[in-house]
């Protein structure tokens, strides 16, 4: 018996949530009594995983797997969790994983919980909270099957490390024949991605236009953060649709979330509701979003910005 976790990689290197996966699945195989088993595909430094409590590493090495496919790693998983004989299977709750659990799940005959943010509260039988209701309501849930599959939501849980002495094997599973093809992949590289962004900078059209989107740069620059916008901004071809975030775009479950003139409509808020901290800076005190707000400036964006950037840049200068 087995936990498996499967690894998130892009261009070799394991993505944040990958920790955050195996933090968790270290410590359900822990309530389980047994060991914990990470599945990465054309990943580099395997090892970096051990000290998050990756006791085995299957790594598969195969250019055809470049470009992810759902049904080839779906088949890949369900040859895996065999190999392992894995009671236990934990995805990140990413675009990717969604799209791969369910077919992971009718692979292998098993019950299936979507946004898992918690440690099982019980192990017999098997029951963890997940999130509903964009992140409205929680709902414990009874998986019963024999294997169970659980997609972790993003910083749900958090990343600890618990070093073991892990080791690394070669995985060659058969790769399935798909009918899906991919053309080509646009990918942004340089800046951070909302995906694994802790801090998340976001503006609407308070910001009056695309010429004004400067500073909301560099601000995000300063704190390390990636940059979003609301729908209307990408509807407008201000901002790229890739940084459109909300219920009808990109979910953000970022520490923190920055939002700059956006008013809160319900589709946004339901979109970032899983972020930690939410601070909102809007020229008007009515903006649904303040209801939503951890903190909240009501003033101009171009005064309150501007001014923000100053001071972060002398706290940076004070503590070099």
């Amino acid at each position: 018996m087995s936990v498996l976790v499967l690894a998130e990689v892009s261009e070799g290197k394991f993505k944040k949530s990958t920790f955050e996966v195996t933090s968790y699945g270290k410590k359900v195989a822990e309530q389980l009594n047994t060991n914990l088993v990470v599945l990465a595909i054309n990943a580099t430094e395997n090892e970096t995983l051990y000290k998050y409590g990756a006791e085995k590493v299957l790594n598969v090495s195969n250019e055809a797997l470049a470009t992810f496919n759902a049904k080839i790693v779906a088949n890949i998983v369900k040859q895996a969790a065999e190999k392992e004989n894995s009671t236990v299977v934990i995805i990140d709750s990413n675009a990717n994983g969604l799209y791969l659990a369910p077919l992971v799940a009718v692979n292998l005959n098993a019950g299936f919980a979507s946004n898992v943010m918690a440690l099982p509260s019980s192990t017999s039988p098997f029951v963890v909270k997940r999130k509903a209701f964009s992140s409205k309501a929680f709902n414990n849930c009874e998986i019963s099957t024999e294997v169970k599959i659980i997609a972790l939501a993003k910083n749900s849980y958090g990343v600890f490390e618990n070093e073991v002495s892990g080791t690394t094997e070669s995985f060659s599973p058969e790769i399935a024949n798909s009918d899906l093809t991919s053309e080509s992949i646009e990918q942004t590289t340089g800046t951070v991605t909302i995906a694994d962004a802790d801090i998340v900078v976001s503006a609407g059209r308070g910001l009056k236009g695309p010429e004004n989107w400067g500073m909301v740069e560099e601000l995000a620059s300063i704190l390390g953060a990636a940059t979003a916008c609301s729908k209307p901004v990408s509807d407008l071809g201000w901002r790229p649709h890739s940084e459109h975030v909300g219920q009808t775009g990109k979910p953000v479950a970022s520490n923190l979330y920055i939002a700059i003139g956006i008013s809160g409509a319900i589709q946004h808020l339901a979109g970032i509701n899983s972020s930690k901290v939410k601070v909102v800076i809007n020229t008007d005190a009515e903006a649904p979003f303040f209801k939503a707000a951890d903190y909240g400036i009501v003033g101009d964006a171009f005064e309150v910005i501007p001014t923000l950037i100053e001071k972060l840049k002398e706290f940076k200068a004070n503590n070099a």
